[in-house]
């Protein structure tokens, strides 16, 4: 689950993790009376649930309350789209005014949890702000790693090994070592799998000054992080992909794809959305139903599917070991009923009563497509995608 910068920062307040003084507002005229009420130069971000923010024009250095509020005016209710997001972007409900620091030196930090490593990792460099994803594919060299003991936190010669290779003041290393254990704790308190840092500065006074701040909490950690959880803000969602995780499927949709794809098991999801894009078609998303699935899961897989306009196929691909290939055919054909789908749709399946259930869709007035295996699945949306 993605939290907001400014629920963010109220989350790291609790374990010492001090911000400039910054307020939230949902309206034009509440921008306005904040920005009158710090009576100083102020920096406005739009909150959404995406990076890249200031580059699609969603930050903005205001002087007065006047040019915050026409900022407000032409940020609020619209929609922006950025590198993160999709073609049609996200919108804008609120918006944080921060006073301004004044910046001598950006450096960019998080704590990730690496599947390499299997355990936390600190990731910092001294090139912070906005290009920091150019900066790590230009120039690796510039990004630093560092694994944390999982119990003792990170010891203090790797802070000194950071410090020295960031450029940070003597005078600030302390300030940046308490920093880094205080978000460390928050990391393993709120079951975070991203605490991100960017810019963290050094103001004139060489003060370590956190600006801009995201968290990510893991999703399996819901039952432990219920205060947490309920701050999630599902307008910020693709409403497809909120559907899909109240039925515990693991769905995203992709941008630009037109062929809807069904399957249980992420290995096999990314094989058979590899098989759609040498087939001359691209997957509109990538979908898991999990390897227990039930009839229920799958109508409501196969409706989520459907209400996606691009998609002009349906690929299904599935290994019936614990579920029963009949109970997902006739719950792709209930659903397909219930829809009024009409299009082509190609299925592959293997596992317990597979032949019952090829059965049930051939005996369907669907526009059903056998195929044999994945392969014969490529060759068939090849075919079908050109009109043979």
């Amino acid at each position: 689950m993605n939290l907001h910068e400014y629920q963010s920062r109220d989350l790291l307040s609790q374990y010492n993790v001090n911000f400039p003084k910054g307020e939230v507002g949902s309206s034009p005229d509440e921008i306005y009376e904040i920005v009158k009420r710090f009576n100083c130069e102020v920096v406005v971000k739009v909150q959404i649930h995406s990076g890249g923010r200031g580059k699609a024009g969603g930050v903005k250095l205001c002087k007065t309350p006047e040019e915050a509020k026409f900022f407000a005016d032409e940020m609020i209710g619209k929609r922006i789209v950025t590198d993160q997001t999709d073609s049609e972007g996200v919108i804008v409900e609120k918006l944080l005014v921060t006073e301004l620091t004044n910046i001598s030196k950006e450096i960019y930090l998080s704590i990730i949890i690496d599947p390499d490593f299997e355990g936390p990792v600190m990731i910092a460099s001294s090139e912070g702000g906005m290009d920091i994803e150019k900066i790590a594919e230009e120039s690796p060299e510039k990004i630093i790693k560092i694994i944390f003991d999982p119990v003792l936190g990170l010891k203090p010669y790797q802070v000194r090994q950071i410090t020295d290779k960031l450029g940070i003041p003597k005078k600030s290393i302390g300030q940046f070592y308490n920093l880094v254990s205080n978000l460390y704790k928050a990391f393993l308190s709120t079951d975070s799998t991203l605490i991100e840092i960017n810019p963290l500065v050094l103001d004139e006074q060489e003060n370590i000054v956190p600006l801009d701040c995201k968290i990510n909490i893991d999703d399996d950690s819901q039952f432990r992080q219920k205060n947490i959880f309920e701050l999630r803000d599902k307008k910020q969602e693709n409403p497809m992909e909120t559907r899909a995780k109240d039925f515990d499927l693991a769905y995203v949709k992709l941008d630009k794809g037109n062929v809807g794809c069904l399957v249980n098991g992420a290995g096999l999801a990314m094989a058979t959305m590899d098989v759609t894009t040498k087939s001359g078609c691209f997957p509109a998303n990538f979908l898991d139903v999990g390897g227990s699935t039930d009839k229920d899961k799958i109508k409501e897989a196969f409706r989520i599917l459907v209400s996606d306009k691009k998609v002009e196929y349906l690929l299904i691909n599935l290994f019936a070991g614990i579920a029963r290939a009949d109970l997902i055919a006739e719950g792709v054909v209930e659903a397909a009923k219930e829809t009024s789908f009409s299009l082509p749709i190609i299925v592959c399946m293997r596992g317990t009563n597979s032949d019952l259930g090829f059965k049930i869709l051939n005996e369907s007035e669907l526009n059903i497509h056998i195929a044999q295996n994945l392969g014969h699945a490529a060759e068939l949306l090849t075919s079908v995608s050109n009109g043979k």
